[in-house]
């Protein structure tokens, strides 16, 4: 089962992903950068180094004059590495016992502010008076991987720059190991120091050294609980030592951690033997780890001033950007009255062309054969207009109309972005003001242009019918039915009502005439020049169907014949906007759209969800500590 600081430390891993996903997401914000705000430096700096793979604990051993720091020391290093007396060492400078390998893989003067680190090779260095704030450190294999372990000068001491010394040491360290005495408990010097450390919030272990057993058995909790009183503090856990010189000087010293608290008048000592260097380093790291870094976490899950206040900025700026939105949709920046009609011509020709490739076996040969006829007899007809100069299609007519209505739309449009640039919204007048600066009005209205000279009407249209009528056999079968047998009909009567028609110089029904009185049922007006070419009867006796609006059938070709032309404006307005956006507004919309909805993207969602949990954790943490 994972402990909780494996929790915590996959907990801050996520956060930190997550933050730098959101961090991604909100590159225009214009907000305060990541790597200048406090929680950030606290989550890279502290928190993920100490909560990853090679997570470790500065443990100081600290306390008054001659009460026996060197002994613990020692213990806690797994050997006997600092000088034991029974008289005052004399401690000058602290001295950190590093896991093997340690300096190679960390930097040690981060570790240490407020000293200069150099590598304890003379045996005597520590004691030596020297006026700067000197840290010797060296590595020992005995030492547990995660354990750095701090030997420090008397924080009694009489010298004012040992008590400096003290203060750099107890902001280094992560766990202070506070050594008492019956002597030494109550010491003015000793208190002050931690009751900086309770202020601090420091994780303070109390062992009781010099301890006469089992004389001292009622009196150790009695000097304990006034020393909590005279500090604030509310040790971790409380160990004591006996007062037994050669097991200290062997390095052999048994240390008993005692329940704590107790109740006064039921004081109870645990003779259990513990092994303070493994309850450091394995039985009671997790718990300790998690512990230190409590008040790191509880900064960045700060309402205030942690990840919770960038939320609330990135919210706030969100809805600026939403603001801007709305300012710049309410002006309809893109306004046009009446888009440009296809005539209806041109939809019924393409409309036939698409029934003819539908017909089946007698009707589709009979059909072809009059449709070729109907051409030739119409193409007389087509040299006369063009010798008159009339050579334009009806499809050219409609690009042309179509290019007017883009024109106007787009002067319109770039009036009223100037017009809203000059409104000085924060978040719209500076991308405006990129947008249009960038663009000269007459190389704008050339690509546009270009782009519109180059579109293929005939193409557009194949493609839009096909696709709306390809279903037409499924959507409607009565329909469909209905057109085939109209269809056999006609085909079957053509060749007589052709020849009189073709004999009397009219043309065949196929090309000329018969789609004349079809289209004019239909559109109101006929003009040769244009209708002439190509079409079907099946298109024609349809129409008919359709002016009549009789049957259920008509009404529902009716209403795919003006679906077709509301699908093609709608089609037309989709390219405009595709041009605007590819030439003149970029991804504006969908930046203020994106920006507008922050709050609720999955990358905002995500962070604020992470730092709850953390809340989560640290509030369970906190309970099972009390």
């Amino acid at each position: 089962m994972a402990s909780q600081l494996d929790i915590c430390a996959d907990l801050i891993a996520q956060v930190s992903n997550a933050v730098s996903l959101l961090d991604r997401q909100i590159g225009s914000f214009e907000l305060t950068p990541l790597d200048r705000r406090d929680w950030y430096e606290l989550l890279h700096q502290k928190l993920l180094p100490q909560l990853g793979q090679e997570a470790f604990l500065i443990v100081a051993v600290v306390g008054g004059t001659n009460i026996g720091k060197s002994v613990v020391f020692n213990h806690v290093a797994g050997n006997r590495l600092s000088a034991t007396s029974p008289l005052a060492s004399g401690t000058k400078h602290p001295t950190a016992i590093l896991p093997s390998g340690f300096s190679s893989t960390h930097n040690i003067s981060k570790l240490f502010p407020g000293f200069q680190v150099s590598e304890w090779v003379d045996a005597d260095a520590p004691l030596a008076e020297n006026p700067q704030h000197l840290l010797y450190w060296r590595e020992s294999e005995s030492l547990p991987d995660n354990l750095v372990v701090l030997d420090t000068p008397d924080v009694d001491s009489v010298a004012e720059v040992n008590w400096e010394r003290a203060d750099n040491i107890r902001l280094s360290s992560d766990v202070l190991l506070a050594v008492l005495t019956q002597q030494k408990y109550n010491d003015s010097a000793v208190k002050e120091f931690f009751r900086k450390a309770s202020d601090e919030g420091k994780l303070v272990i109390v062992i009781f050294n010099q301890v006469l057993l089992p004389e001292d058995g009622e009196y150790w909790p009695l000097w304990l609980k006034t020393f909590e009183a005279e500090t604030g503090l509310n040790p971790h856990s409380v160990y004591i030592a006996p007062n037994d010189r050669r097991a200290a000087e062997s390095n052999a010293l048994p240390f008993y951690e005692q329940n704590w608290p107790q109740e006064e008048g039921n004081f109870q000592t645990d003779l259990t033997e513990r092994n303070l260097l493994r309850d450091l380093s394995e039985l009671r790291f997790s718990e300790i780890k998690l512990q230190t870094l409590e008040g790191a976490i509880d900064h960045l899950c700060s309402p205030e001033v942690g990840i919770p206040s960038w939320l609330s900025e990135i919210r706030r700026r969100g809805a600026e950007f939403g603001e801007a939105l709305n300012l710049m949709s309410a002006q309809r920046l893109v306004e046009v009255d009446r888009w440009p009609g296809l005539p209806n011509a041109v939809m019924i020709r393409k409309i036939r062309e698409w029934w003819g490739r539908q017909r089946e076996g007698w009707s589709r040969s009979v059909h072809g054969f009059y449709h070729a006829v109907g051409t030739a007899v119409s193409y007389p007809v087509k040299l006369l207009m063009e010798s008159k100069g009339n050579t334009v299609t009806p499809i050219e007519e409609y690009r042309a109309r179509e290019w007017e209505v883009i024109l106007q739309a787009l002067e319109n449009t770039l009036e009223r972005l100037s017009w809203l640039e000059e409104l000085d919204n924060p978040r719209l007048s500076p991308k405006l003001k990129e947008i249009l600066g960038g663009k000269s009005r007459a190389e704008l209205i050339e690509k546009f242009r270009l782009d519109h000279q180059e579109l293929d009407f005939e193409r557009i249209l194949d493609e839009m019918i096909n696709r709306q009528l390809s279903g037409f056999r499924e959507e409607s079968p009565e329909s469909y039915k209905l057109f085939r047998r109209i269809d056999t009909l006609a085909a079957a009567a053509r060749p007589a009502v052709s020849v009189g028609l073709f004999m009397t110089g009219v043309g065949p029904v196929g090309d000329v005439l018969y789609p004349a009185v079809a289209d004019t049922a239909m559109q109101g007006m006929f003009h040769l020049a244009t209708d002439a070419v190509g079409g079907t009867v099946v298109t024609a006796v349809g129409d008919k169907v359709i002016t009549e609006g009789a049957s259920t059938s008509a009404g529902y070709l009716e209403s795919k014949f003006r679906r077709l032309h509301t699908q093609f404006a709608q089609q037309r307005a989709e390219w405009l906007a595709s041009e605007l956006e590819r030439h003149l507004f970029g991804n504006l919309p969908e930046e203020l759209a994106r920006a507008a909805k922050i709050g609720d993207a999955p990358e905002f969602k995500q962070v604020e969800k992470l730092v709850n949990e953390l809340r989560h954790l640290l509030a369970t943490a906190s309970i099972q500590d009390s």
